[in-house]
């Protein structure tokens, strides 16, 4: 899967004045969000953390995420750095349900996988 910046997907809608086209670097920064909302999720990896995100704007969550999209349907290949001390396989699942539901709510594609690696474990000392 390829995470290509100027790629773009096209949301078909009746009634519309034109198309709706989204690029993949959106859908990947829609996927980071939702996955930083887990508890357990330190951050993307290759990515800064959560309090360093304002400083450096919402692009660098799409780092670690690689999207894929044909014919309106969302592969998504996430890479985690993951606090210690936090179930691994539910943190997943709910990182994929979180995921899958937001890419789905904001731009109307179908999200077939979410696929996840952890990357790293991180000694938070405050959970």
């Amino acid at each position: 899967m390829a995470n290509e910046g100027t790629h773009t997907s096209t949301i078909e809608t009746e009634g519309s004045y034109g198309e709706v086209r989204i690029a993949d670097e959106v859908v990947a920064i829609i996927a980071g969000l939702a996955a930083s909302e887990v508890k357990g999720v330190s951050s993307m990896a290759g990515n800064v953390t959560r309090d360093l995100i304002e400083k450096l704007g919402v692009k660098s969550l799409s780092k670690g995420i690689r999207i894929q999209v044909e014919d309106g349907e969302v592969k998504v290949a996430m890479n985690i750095n993951m606090s210690y001390g936090y179930n691994v396989p539910d943190t997943c699942a709910e990182i994929q349900d979180k995921v899958k539901t937001a890419i789905e709510t904001m731009t109307g594609l179908e999200v077939s996988e979410v696929n996840i690696k952890i990357a790293n474990v991180v000694m938070d000392n405050a959970r």
